[in-house]
């Protein structure tokens, strides 16, 4: 330390100072001014990317919600569309057992109707054969019994008497 102070010139501290002086205004001048500037444009570029991520992240956050909205939307709609299908299907389903109902309802009466009518045709196809083998008995009965003189005007006689009396 003793040395420096021995070796100390003033004018060469004076020297080094107006050199430092100027190089730190020619740093300052050329290379601060730059340095600064690329510093700060990669500064407001980081916070760009940063607002422009922000924004991004807020524009995702609400396409999210609007597609969730949408999809609550979809499945009330999806859920309205099968209610009405399955009202349409009970209905229908009412109908074609109403129908089945009247249907089945009317072959019954039908079938009725047709056993009745048949029925009737039996009963009157008896009749006429009764009717038929009773004529056929009388008339046998009837020519045995009127194949004598005595036994015609007895049966003509009391037949004569019954009427006179009605």
């Amino acid at each position: 330390m003793e040395q420096l102070l021995n070796d100390f010139s003033p004018g060469l501290f004076i020297m080094q100072t107006v050199i430092l002086l100027i190089l730190i205004a020619l740093l300052r001048k050329f290379a601060w001014k730059p340095i600064l500037g690329a510093i700060e444009e990669r500064e407001e570029s980081i916070q760009g990317a940063l607002d422009a991520a922000k924004e991004a992240e807020e524009k995702m956050q609400a396409l999210n919600s609007e597609n969730e909205k949408l999809l609550a939307e979809a499945r009330e709609e999806r859920d309205k569309i099968l209610a009405q299908a399955k009202a349409a299907k009970d209905e229908i389903v009412g109908s074609a057992k109403t129908e089945a109902s009247e249907e089945a309802a009317k072959i019954l009466a039908d079938a009725r109707e047709q056993i009745n009518n048949e029925k009737q045709k039996v009963i009157t196809e008896l009749k006429n054969q009764v009717a038929g083998i009773s004529i056929e008995i009388a008339e046998r009965i009837l020519k045995s019994e009127l194949s004598d003189k005595a036994k015609q005007e007895t049966l003509v006689n009391n037949i004569v008497e019954e009427v006179n009396l009605n």
